[in-house]
């Protein structure tokens, strides 16, 4: 058997690796990620989660085309009030969503030649994958970013595939009260939070103050 190259640190530090270029809010929450690899959002339902991961697709239309699995909700009136809020229309030609695709179909989609560089897999507990599963489709599409949504249990993601994935992601986002917490890779402190709603997390914030007196 072959052996894969061995490199020095010269090597790697004058590799060319491409970032997404993010700026403002994003930047600061972010920082500058790497184009490819894996994330992981959780967050409680009625935290912004949903409106989280449109704002977040939305921006990302910026750097490549992308496919939002919706697994757990279909394309049903929440998802469709959801773009609409958040004004999806205009990213139409950089935005697909799929209706309860699975995992199969969508490996089969994503081999295709000029598929999508982003993939929102919502979420990942209705996906059915095992964490072999998800090591599997990261090592298949390495060239490709993929962003898995979670339900939560407390602070983290819920069940042990979930939780496994939270310790392998590049990225990982905590949402709740209206803001998304991130701990990334590619910074070297967690980011400042992101606001999803102004309005929400002010509210969230006043009334976990008034539990505390």
């Amino acid at each position: 058997m072959k052996l894969k190259r061995a490199y020095s640190p010269t090597d790697i530090l004058n590799m060319n690796i491409p970032s997404l270029d993010f700026t403002g809010d994003w930047e600061a929450s972010l920082g500058k990620p790497a184009k490819t690899g894996t994330w992981i959002i959780w967050g409680s339902p009625g935290n912004g989660k949903t409106s989280f991961v449109m704002q977040l697709a939305k921006y990302l239309c910026r750097f490549d085309k992308v496919i939002y699995d919706s697994l757990e909700e279909g394309t049903g009136l929440s998802v469709q009030k959801s773009m609409l809020r958040h004004g999806m229309r205009e990213v139409s030609r950089r935005f697909l969503v799929l209706d309860r695709e699975r995992i199969e179909q969508l490996t089969e989609r994503l081999s295709k030649r000029k598929s999508p560089g982003i993939i929102i897999i919502d979420s990942l507990q209705y996906s059915g994958l095992t964490y072999r599963g998800y090591q599997q489709l990261k090592e298949r599409f390495c060239n490709k970013l993929l962003i898995f949504v979670s339900h939560a249990e407390g602070q983290h993601p819920g069940g042990r595939v979930a939780r496994a994935v939270e310790y392998d992601a590049d990225v990982k986002i905590m949402v709740e009260g209206f803001r998304a917490s991130c701990k990334s890779r590619f910074m070297d402190k967690p980011g400042v939070p992101f606001t999803i709603w102004e309005e929400g997390a002010a509210k969230y914030t006043l009334g976990n103050e008034a539990k505390q007196k």
